[in-house]
């Protein structure tokens, strides 16, 4: 994996990956321009994925933002300060 600057960014990448079982690698999700559903993330992976973010980190993840993973950290972080 590539070591990213943001620890945030590079955790969901990871929790990303997780959710898709490996089938999508937290380095395809940080090197990708295009949707989280491009790249093959199905509607039950968002659902665990939204499920994992809400466990791990105590905030509530606006469903919508999650196909967007630039806007999914940007959500996270905001609501972390």
């Amino acid at each position: 994996m590539n070591i990213v600057q943001d620890p945030l960014e590079n955790r969901l990448a990871v929790m990303v990956a997780a959710a898709t079982d490996d089938q999508i690698s937290a380095d395809d999700v940080l090197a990708a321009r295009h949707s989280l559903a491009a790249l093959g993330v199905t509607s039950l992976s968002l659902i665990r994925l939204v499920d994992a973010i809400e466990d791990e980190f105590g905030v509530d993840v606006d469903p919508g933002l999650v196909d967007d993973f630039a806007n999914l950290v940007a959500d996270v972080a905001g609501r972390l300060r």
